[in-house]
């Protein structure tokens, strides 16, 4: 069991000033600029938006239980998959980590008192507000059927729902993006404390920078891309027409050139909150530090370099087919080096299972299983015969749920703690856990059947194919017991923050400058300027450090 230095009392703790209490107010909160506050905003919003994007999921699989489409008319269910994928990409899986978990730590990981602009990271959520409240007014009055990728064009010629209002939502979430990581970079390169060197970085701060790149110099593409679709629809200019000398290929070029990195803006930063869990409840020194850090800026740069992997059966040359296929191999290198540091970090460690290390292995499974198949969407003959299956579904949620999700659920309740003040119940968080991973796989493992058996995706009437029922209602079960899990974190959440035991400043003993401030912390963080003299993770020490005593922890 990890242990701590003394502790204040729970009830100096209680009446100690912190971000929390300093002012209170709806427009203390709505005007605020503390990067802590602000990731509380982030966090409502983004929660809001998880479950109306969820809930589109359940009526997806509750069509699915059947094989005649009897729950919903085919256009419904276009908008129904179109609707679930705008929502959990633009408006929760993107900004999941970065929004919530980067704007409330960066600044105390790296020891300073905010981020580099602190009105801009606040303009930044009210960007992200007024796309959402538009995505849900294209939501009631008709949506959108396209799917999530727009792709022309259809989307620029033969439908009618509101494709012009949807990509408009995307393009001003797109800007909360692009100034969220500015403010990242920026803070990241002017602000650090004395003596935190890059070599001293945490590893969740690399992960983070390597994400701001990619979101300042991705993001503008697919704005781009969408005032593009908007020009065509609006003045038939003939950008991605045929009939008007366009290229429908164009469109997929410009929109995967974004979104093909945008999955390492949704993976990265999850990737920076499993090593922090792997590292405290290994009670070790990361595995190859300077690999796990490179690998980040690596992702980051050949992220750019393979969106054509999702073109393979478009009508791209062979020759163009063979690069990206070898460089859709060359990307799998460093996230499998970020898998084996993680591995041999593991190995020999002091390991403590409480929820955030079950969340760690949660994501190390799946991610890896992602990960591998992928590397059959990679190989040009698989991919000829898988895309547009279910297999491609899989193993795009493996990566997204399993991964991106599992990290951020694992980040929660990492540093709850110190986002609160209070302790959860460790018990019914590792339960969550547990759900979380079995729901998860029942989900989603038997969509690899069922693409590997050749059931296409977004087919709402298998009728003339009733032999996938029997897969169909394995994955609709599923979904069910992953609801709950989903469910479970935030209802004990909410009861800790009243209920809940006060929380020490440092409940893990974890390495880290965010842990040497109080629980919940100040306003400006710090007490006094932190300086930095150790290395990162110094576990080693911290464990060795006298006069320690046992502390009450969520356990």
């Amino acid at each position: 069991m990890p242990t701590a230095p003394p502790q204040s009392s729970p009830s100096q703790a209680i009446e100690r000033e912190n971000y929390l209490n300093k002012e209170y107010g709806a427009w203390s909160w709505l005007l605020t600029t503390d990067h802590k506050r602000i990731a509380l905003l982030y966090l409502i919003s983004i929660t809001f938006f998880f479950f109306i994007g969820g809930f589109f999921a359940l009526l997806i699989r509750l069509e699915l239980l059947t094989p005649a489409g009897d729950l919903v008319q085919a256009d419904t269910y276009n908008k129904l998959f179109t609707m679930h994928g705008m929502v959990m990409v633009f408006f929760f899986l993107i900004p999941s980590i970065p929004a919530v978990l980067g704007n409330f730590l960066v600044p105390m990981m790296i020891g300073a008192k905010d981020l580099a602009f602190p009105r801009i990271n606040l303009l930044s959520w009210y960007l992200y507000i007024i796309g959402g409240v538009m995505m849900l007014h294209c939501m009631l009055t008709g949506g959108v059927d396209t799917g999530w990728t727009f792709y022309a064009p259809f989307s620029t010629n033969f439908t009618n729902t509101k494709i012009v209002e949807a990509g408009l939502a995307i393009f001003v979430a797109g800007f909360s993006s692009i100034l969220t990581g500015l403010n990242f970079v920026v803070t990241i390169h002017r602000m650090r404390a004395p003596g935190l060197t890059w070599s001293r970085l945490p590893l969740f701060i690399w992960a983070h920078y390597a994400t701001s790149i990619i979101q300042l110099l991705g993001t503008p593409v697919i704005a781009v891309t969408i005032v593009l679709v908007a020009a065509e629809r609006a003045l038939h200019l003939g950008i991605f027409d045929p009939r008007l000398g366009g290229d429908p290929l164009l469109f997929q070029h410009l929109f995967w050139f974004y979104s093909h990195p945008a999955v390492y803006i949704m993976i990265l930063p999850s990737m920076g909150v499993i090593t922090e869990i792997i590292a405290c409840f290994s009670r070790k020194r990361i595995f190859g530090y300077s690999f796990v850090a490179f690998s980040s800026i690596a992702i980051a740069v050949f992220g750019f370099l393979v969106w054509a992997h999702h073109m393979f059966v478009a009508g791209i040359s062979v020759y163009s087919a063979l690069v990206f296929s070898f460089l859709s191999y060359a990307v799998a290198v460093p996230s499998a080096i970020k898998v084996f540091n993680w591995t041999a970090t593991l190995y020999k460690g002091s390991i403590h299972y409480d929820a955030p290390m079950l969340y760690a292995f949660g994501f190390l499974g799946l991610f890896t299983m992602g990960g591998l198949t992928g590397l059959f969407l990679a190989a040009l003959g698989i991919d000829v015969h898988v895309t547009d299956t279910y297999f491609v579904v899989a193993h795009f949620h493996y990566i997204m749920v399993g991964g991106a999700l599992m990290g951020y659920l694992g980040g929660m309740h990492f540093w709850w703690p110190k986002i609160s003040g209070r302790l959860y119940p460790e018990g019914w968080a590792r339960l969550a856990a547990l759900i979380v991973f079995i729901g998860f796989n029942l989900t989603f493992f038997p969509q690899f059947m069922l693409g590997y058996m050749g059931m296409p995706r977004r087919y709402y009437d298998y009728s003339h194919m009733p032999e996938f029922q029997v897969l169909n209602v394995l994955s609709t079960a599923g979904a069910t017991v992953l609801g709950v899990g989903y469910l479970l974190p935030m209802v004990y959440f909410l009861w800790s923050m009243r209920y809940g035991k006060p929380a020490p400043d440092n409940p893990w003993n974890a390495a880290g400058l965010e842990w040497k401030t109080a629980s919940p912390p100040p306003t400006f963080n710090f007490d006094e300027d932190p300086v930095v003299t150790w290395e990162a993770y110094n576990y080693e020490e911290l464990d060795a450090a006298p006069h320690q005593q046992e502390v009450p922890v969520a356990r």
